[in-house]
């Protein structure tokens, strides 16, 4: 569970979201999401895209992100290995080279000394790092190994192997496990609690979209360099996605591409909207804030309006809702008041077009636009969509019958099912042709 929120018993909550029209880090966003639309679309508008932002800095992106996927265990890392990377555009090639080290860093610039150079078309890299499947394909890059022709060196360069190799694992879509990654990047979906199988179930078709998520909880309390695995799972996970965090206290530290956090409080419904309306339409929100039942409800009905079609609303930890501690209980089960009793309340509404009578309940917008929902220990999957596929026919009985009705419905299903036998036999008999004279009579 994540703190989000500030002190609530004397009422007092901090929120603190200024300065975003100026942040650099949201223009960097909004440089990757440009990137990230082009590389589906023509090679013209994807080469625009990299020269408004320029080739030396797209390189830099892409290299960057291939370093974030590469997953380089403790040993290949300490391998001290240096990958130049050659990458043509515009008849010119733009060169950046990766040391690995406890944390890979890239330069801008060629290598004094690579361990192996990778040249590919700077085009063809944006597409298969940010591209869709069918856009990505595999470009295969070349591959030049430096020193491998002299054998006094051959050991030197025998270690780039596996690094090279797993650097390039980034340019085609891999299969992940969301429980590793959770493991990897010091997440508590999947040990504390189990929610990563679910996730994995309801998140799988998404992947390959260009995605905004939005999770409410970043971790780690009031230290400014702790938390963040969910997000930095997200991120790998989603890997054309742009990963947004909310938190009561500052994680500025934790922004890192393609992660952007923020400071505010999910009790506050006109700071969550503000920042919907800023980097919405959202995709996915991930409340694992507070857990505190008034918390929870109030961040559903600022955020769920701008959660697109087809998108989903996640909400954790919902054990609080029968913790006192958290304004739950275990004796008012239905009270709307707690996680659960208002997400129970939600369901009535889910089959709002079948009350009765119609006037009964008068629809909300969430109740037309709640679409589905699943649920599991502790955790509960919204499904953002139309609902208003209608009811079933007026004919059917909406209450129970007298006696003298149920008489009179049996008399009239008799009546009806008379009519139509007769009218069968009558359509039998005219289609059978008329007796011609005996042929055989002499």
């Amino acid at each position: 569970m994540t703190a989000l929120t500030g002190q609530h018993e004397n009422g007092r909550h901090v929120n603190s979201p200024s300065g975003h029209d100026s942040d650099p880090h949201e223009t960097d966003l909004r440089r990757i999401r440009a990137l990230i639309l082009a590389a589906d679309g023509p090679e013209e508008q994807l080469a625009a895209v990299i020269r408004s932002a320029g080739a030396e800095q797209t390189a830099a992106d892409l290299v960057d992100e291939l370093a974030g996927r590469a997953d380089l265990s403790e040993q290949l890392a300490a391998a001290a290995t240096v990958v130049e990377f050659a990458l043509a555009f515009d008849g010119q090639v733009v060169r950046r080279h990766l040391l690995t080290g406890p944390k890979a860093e890239h330069r801008a610039g060629p290598a004094d000394e690579p361990s192996a150079t990778v040249e590919l078309d700077l085009l063809d890299l944006a597409r298969a790092v940010f591209g869709a499947r069918h856009t990505a394909g595999h470009r295969t890059p070349r591959i030049t190994w430096n020193g491998i022709e002299d054998p006094a060196r051959l050991m030197h360069v025998l270690p780039a192997f596996p690094v090279v190799q797993q650097l390039l694992r980034g340019l085609v879509e891999q299969p992940l496990d969301l429980a590793e990654l959770s493991l990897r990047h010091g997440s508590d979906k999947w040990g504390l609690h189990y929610y990563t199988e679910h996730y994995a179930r309801h998140f799988a078709p998404l992947r390959d979209r260009p995605l905004t998520v939005l999770e409410l909880g970043i971790g780690g309390y009031g230290d400014p360099a702790a938390g963040g695995g969910s997000l930095r799972m997200w991120k790998r996970f989603f890997r054309r996605g742009l990963v947004y965090g909310v938190d009561v206290y500052d994680k500025t530290a934790l922004r890192e591409q393609r992660i952007h956090t923020v400071q505010g409080d999910q009790a506050d419904p006109a700071f969550l909207t503000a920042l919907a309306e800023r980097i919405g339409p959202i995709d996915i929100v991930i409340d694992d804030g507070s857990h505190y039942c008034p918390d929870v409800i109030a961040s559903f009905g600022a955020l769920f309006p701008h959660v697109v079609p087809g998108g989903l609303y996640v909400i954790e930890d919902l054990q609080t809702s029968y913790w006192p501690g958290y304004g739950g209980s275990s004796e008012r089960l239905g009270d709307p008041t707690t996680s659960m009793g208002f997400l129970k309340q939600l369901l009535d509404g889910l089959n709002h077009e079948e009350h009765e009578p119609p006037t009964a309940h008068r629809p909300s917008g969430t109740d037309r636009t709640l679409a589905g929902a699943h649920f599991y220990h502790n955790l509960a999957i919204l499904d953002k969509g139309r609902n208003e596929e209608g009811t079933v026919p007026a004919w059917i009985p909406r209450r129970p019958l007298s006696a003298e009705e149920v008489a009179d419905a049996q008399q009239a299903a008799h009546r009806a099912a008379e009519q139509q036998s007769e009218s069968q036999s009558e359509s039998q008999s005219e289609s059978q042709p008329e007796a011609g004279p005996d042929r055989d009579a002499g």
